[in-house]
């Protein structure tokens, strides 16, 4: 990481109506930016089947976003908002709270109503996340009371149209509270057409925490600590990948959930299976190491997915990449339109042998 780096380094002023409040109605039919080192094409999403070579690597994040969001009561009567962060087992979870007073150890919440009302005991605390112990499980009372939690920059309350659009089609890990957004352009017709061109699909899990929303709230880049979240890179995906590595054919990595569970799990250029935390916070000075190239959507100024955009593809080209995008009028943020950024090869480690 380059110490000297400030936030401000990576803010941008965006016009507030770029910023898409739904999807639209063919995934497939967002626009994309291509970033090359020495030019910025206009093209759709459709196209990023020619743009993958028969027998390079698409490697996707199968999390399933979970409907986390509940409102409940205190035993006062006042209001509640849980944002479960992460499910820590059947009837544990960590979460944001919101309430009129910061919750104490041993404080109650009611979630749901009548005989199916779900309780809900707070145990303890892990930096912003209350922990709660539920008394009963988590998964189904999400299934049946939670909503989807929609972006804070998305001003309508979640419908019924989002729990499925704001999921990717092939996701089937449940355990995320926002989706790896550079996936929902893909429709089942697109990835058929991939798999005839050639091109190999690989799936990792990250779960994707209520922290990517929390801003970065130092001025200086390498004070921030960043959020943890977990991660599964199967023996099957390792060995795919590492396959394609050494036989020289690409890596593309579909958005940067994606992207940071290999890069954590990499080690001299070799990506390790296995289950853990990362808390991998990515910022140019970065040595990248298995990801070529980056699908991903526009994000939002000032936060750890610019300064990771801004490591993979060089801070020059994302800032002359956002405001050409600006200038075309493309589609901001997580319903918004996407990227193909070739990886700047000042940031590359060599691949092994």
């Amino acid at each position: 990481m380059h110490d000297d780096l400030v936030l401000s380094d990576f803010d941008f002023l965006l016009p507030p109506e770029l910023i898409a409040q739904h999807p639209l109605p063919d995934r497939a039919a967002s626009r994309l930016l291509h970033v090359q080192p020495q030019a910025l094409t206009d093209r759709a999403f459709a196209d990023i089947e020619q743009l993958l070579a028969p027998g390079s690597v698409l490697v996707f994040n199968d999390t399933k976003v979970i409907k986390a969001r509940l409102l409940g009561r205190k035993p006062s009567g006042g209001r509640v908002e849980a944002l479960i962060e992460r499910i820590v087992d059947a009837r544990r979870a960590w979460a944001l709270v919101r309430t009129s007073h910061k919750p104490k150890e041993g404080s109650e919440f009611f979630f749901g109503g009548g005989e199916r009302t779900a309780v809900a005991t707070v145990r303890g605390r892990h930096d912003d996340f209350f922990d709660l112990a539920f008394d009963q499980d988590i998964l189904p009372l999400l299934d049946r009371i939670g909503q989807v939690p929609l972006p804070p920059y998305i001003t309508h309350a979640a419908e019924a149209d989002d729990e499925s659009r704001y999921q990717t089609v092939y996701a089937k890990s449940p355990g995320a509270v926002a989706a790896p957004t550079a996936g929902l352009h893909f429709t089942e017709d697109l990835l058929a057409r991939l798999d005839a061109r050639g091109v190999q699909r690989v799936h990792v899990t990250l779960h994707v925490g209520a922290g990517t929303f929390q801003p970065v709230r130092v001025e200086k880049v390498k004070d921030h600590v960043m959020h943890s979240e977990w991660y599964r890179i199967t023996d099957e995906a390792a060995a795919a990948i590492n396959a394609a590595r050494a036989a020289g054919r690409p890596v593309t990595a579909v958005g940067t959930t994606s992207l940071r569970a290999l890069e954590s799990a990499a080690v001299e250029g070799r990506v390790q299976p296995g289950s853990r935390d990362t808390a991998l916070f990515i910022t140019p000075g970065f040595r990248f190491q298995v990801v070529d190239r980056l699908i991903t959507n526009f994000h939002l100024p000032k936060s750890t997915l610019m300064m990771l955009v801004c490591a993979f593809a060089g801070m020059d080209r994302i800032r002359s990449a956002y405001a050409h995008a600006i200038a075309q009028r493309y589609r901001f943020f997580s319903y918004g339109d996407a990227m193909l950024l070739e990886r700047d090869d000042r940031s590359a480690v060599k691949a092994f042998a």
